[in-house]
């Protein structure tokens, strides 16, 4: 059984497009395997919790609008053996799915994530240089972004999941501690090959000077545990 842990926060527009590629990827790269979808529903206004039941999938409540919490509270509701933490507002392509469990099966690998791809071909070219930029950060690293991470259950717990002080920057959090177990344990971190689409909308959002005050904000101490400091990540839409 695998876990899909979606975690969401007013995100009704986005969930129906991510739940049905997820259904897709399954379909099409692996049928015969076992999935389940958990949508944590984090506090949401919007009726983001009603809009997952009725597409089927288990959903989780989380009041503490945190996306540590949320991860963590769907994963401790999941009942695979293996987790997929997947963005609301992200695509799982079945080339990805199907890498993953190629590699897992044969031991190439036993947790990580994917290269980052925004969905659409107009990105400024400021924000495509960082994008291009984290990719290979996070290659040589081997550092995951939150839009998809993959681990084995047993592995999140090991670890102690992701961690609540952190509202930003869980999932490299995550993947440094997760890739040192794996390494005690004789096992490896990987970043796949294939691309996970997520949405560019908090770019499209922002403007490329906003955007730069991230910079600095991602090299203060403290500043990731911090809720102000991480309003970027919790914004919505005027």
């Amino acid at each position: 059984m695998i876990s899909i842990v979606i975690p969401a926060y007013n995100e009704s527009a986005h969930l129906p497009p991510t739940i049905a590629g997820v259904r897709r990827a399954f379909a099409s790269a692996s049928p015969g395997t076992p999935f389940e979808i958990v949508v944590c529903d984090n506090n949401s206004t919007d009726g983001t919790g009603a809009v997952a039941a009725s597409l089927d999938t288990r959903v989780v409540f989380e009041p503490h609008n945190q996306i540590s919490r949320a991860r963590n509270t769907g994963a401790r509701e999941a009942r695979g053996e293996w987790l997929i933490f997947l963005d609301a507002d992200s695509q799982l392509p079945a080339a990805l799915l199907l890498e993953m469990l190629e590699g897992t099966s044969a031991g190439r690998c036993h947790g990580g994530g994917a290269p980052v791809r925004f969905d659409t071909a107009r990105l400024r070219w400021g924000p495509s240089l960082v994008v291009a930029l984290w990719n290979v950060v996070s290659r040589i690293s081997k550092l995951a972004a939150g839009s998809f991470i993959f681990c084995r259950r047993a592995d999140w717990e090991t670890v102690g999941g992701f961690d609540e002080t952190f509202y930003a920057g869980e999932e490299i959090n995550f993947s440094a501690k997760l890739k040192r177990e794996l390494a005690r344990q004789g096992r490896r971190f990987a970043i796949l090959t294939t691309p996970v689409p997520t949405s560019a909308r908090k770019i499209e959002w922002n403007t490329d000077w906003q955007l730069l005050k991230l910079i600095p904000l991602a090299l203060r101490p403290g500043a990731w545990k911090n809720r102000e400091a991480c309003a970027f990540w919790y914004q919505r839409p005027d």
